[in-house]
């Protein structure tokens, strides 16, 4: 069986930590363990080791759970944005629109 295999089966982000030997804060943890598991996994899927062993995907998926955590440790879940909610939480205002009056409406008197 795989370290992949081992990971699959978790379900407590702290059985992540403690599996890959990874140490935590466990408020950190508590506040922010799902927007750092999935951080980790796009870690994973972008520089997943093709062809490695267990050992360095092991190794690999370790580092990646230490960097996730520590984005954490700086950031927070809101600035982060990992999950829809968080985006549409934080949108970017639209510039206000000016108004707009058409040359052919300006009409001069001569009253």
């Amino acid at each position: 069986m795989s370290i992949l295999d081992d990971l699959r089966k978790l379900s407590a982000a702290e059985e992540f930590f403690d599996l890959l030997g990874v140490e935590y804060d466990p408020n950190i943890v508590r506040h922010s363990r799902l927007h750092i598991l999935r951080r980790m996994g796009e870690y994973l899927h972008k520089a997943a080791p093709e062809g490695a062993s267990d050992d360095e995907v092991r190794e690999a998926c370790r580092d990646f759970l230490a960097k996730a955590y520590q984005d954490f440790t700086k950031s927070s879940p809101i600035e982060e944005r990992l999950f829809k909610v968080h985006k549409d939480a934080v949108k970017p205002k639209e510039e206000p629109k000016k108004p707009f009056v058409p040359l052919s409406t300006v009409t001069t008197s001569n009253g």
